[in-house]
Parts: C-alpha cells; sequence; structure tokens
C-alpha cells in the first residue's frame, strides 16, 4: 500500500484524525471523540503518522486476526505484504507484540528495515518465492495482512492453512466478488475486506505505545506545506518507506 500522508502541526498538541477525508492545512477542526492528546515524549511528526495507517493495523491485527498485544494467545503464523510502507511497518511492530511469526514480503532495499522492525523472515517482492509468497520455513499462514495491490487469490489460497483467512486493507470490487463467491461456496478459506472504524481509544493505544517504545513510526521524508505536491508525488510512485509526513 502506498503511504499515506500525515501532517505534524497538531494544535494544543493533539492527534487528530479525520476518516471523512479532506487535505492539508495548518489548523484543523475535529470532533473530541476523534483526538488524542500527544504527550511531550512522542514527537509530532511521529504522532502524525499513526492515523489512519497505525489504526488500520491495530484493528486488523487486534479485531479481525485477535492477536493480543500483550503477548498472550495461541501463536499465530502471519504474512505482512508490503511491510516497509505505511500500514505494514505498523502491521509488523503490532503483530510481534503478539504470539505471533511474521512472514514478511517487501522490496530488497528495505529488507534489513523489516528485519529490524521484528519480522522472522522477509522475502524480496521480486523473487520467485516472494512472488509466490513462499514462506522460508515452508509454514502456511493464519491471516494475511495485505497491504500490497495486485496479487490475486490463486496467489494467497495455496499459501493459507485450512482456515486462513487474507485481511485486505484496500479492498476493489474484485476483492468483494471474491469474499461473496468464498461465502456462497462455504470456503474454510476467506478473503476479509476490511473497512476501517476509527475507535479514539485505539488510537489512544498506538500512542502509548510509542511513548512506551514499543511501537515507532518510520518516516520517509519530511516536506513543508508549501511543497505539499512534493510529498503527494512521492506517496502516488507508490515506494516510499514508511509515513510520508507534511509539516507547516
Amino acid at each position: 500500500m502506498k503511504a499515506l500522508l500525515g501532517t505534524s502541526q497538531n494544535p494544543g498538541g493533539l492527534i487528530l484524525h479525520n476518516y471523512s477525508g479532506g487535505g492539508l492545512a495548518e489548523f484543523a477542526v475535529a470532533k473530541e471523540n476523534l483526538t488524542v492528546s500527544r504527550p511531550a515524549e512522542v514527537s509530532a511528526a511521529e504522532g502524525a503518522g499513526l492515523p489512519i495507517a497505525g489504526l488500520t493495523a491495530h484493528q486488523a491485527l487486534t479485531q479481525v486476526v485477535g492477536i493480543n498485544l500483550d503477548g498472550s494467545g495461541p501463536e499465530k503464523n502471519i504474512l505482512i505484504t508490503a511491510a516497509s510502507g505505511g500500514v505494514g511497518h505498523y502491521a509488523v511492530q503490532l503483530a510481534k507484540l503478539g504470539n505471533t511469526h511474521v512472514t514478511a514480503t517487501c522490496g530488497a532495499r528495505n529488507i534489513d528495515l523489516v528485519k529490524s522492525l521484528g519480522a522472522d523472515e522477509v522475502l524480496d517482492y521480486k523473487t520467485p518465492d516472494g512472488a509466490a509468497l513462499k514462506s522460508p520455513s515452508g509454514r502456511t499462514f493464519d491471516f494475511v495482512i495485505h497491504c500490497a495491490t495486485g496479487i490475486p487469490w490463486s496467489t494467497f489460497e495455496p499459501n493459507l492453512s485450512t482456515n486462513g483467512k487474507v485481511i485486505d486493507i484496500t479492498p476493489t470490487a474484485s476483492t468483494m466478488l471474491t469474499f461473496a463467491l468464498k461465502k456462497l461456496t462455504f470456503s474454510k478459506k476467506q478473503l476479509v475486506p476490511l473497512v476501517v472504524s476509527p475507535k479514539k481509544e485505539n488510537l489512544e493505544c498506538l500512542v502509548g505505545l510509542v511513548k512506551e517504545g514499543k511501537l515507532k513510526t518510520v518516516i520517509d521524508s519530511k516536506h513543508p506545506l508549501s511543497k505539499a505536491e512534493d510529498a503527494w508525488a512521492k506517496s502516488i510512485d507508490g515506494h516510499a518507506t514508511g509515513k510520508i509526513i507534511v509539516e507547516p
């Protein structure tokens, strides 16, 4: 998935989340239930990366996968695609707070970064095994956090465990068709479209993890608001590592 843009302008030490779209501005108005106080230990740039990428990773892992961030619960094998991107780099870190074995895909230049975030196995998506999503240790996946695009269901299916699920964070019409087909045929392997439902408590959780040093925002680049078009161009290019931040 392309890295999403964030703004490090946080009036009054607040982290704002606007899930209804919008643009970039020096000041923003948001509902109180979508704002979280930013502690001094969390920089504005770090906080700005959390909505909506961090929330997407958090919801996918805690609500759909069902991992416990305290490390309890049965072990799960998880694959994260585009693991160096905006959502992916948060997903790797959050998954490793749970009892998981994480296999990740990314470009060759980001393999060391993704390993440093905690991934147990990392595949270059341009290699044959990476393109086929083959675990180096021969594991099948209980869940896939799918942050990339253009990978067909036929590539995922043979790599899934008996009840494996692919959580698509950018669902398309094709995603919905496959989702419906798998439901209609009572398939044990499922494709799950994720529609993010932002919650204040989830954002508070993420901010707390950053404060405690258990989660970090990888910043690809920072751009002044006057050069916002450069940030958008970099995002559209689709090869950002972590988050692109716009500063006032």
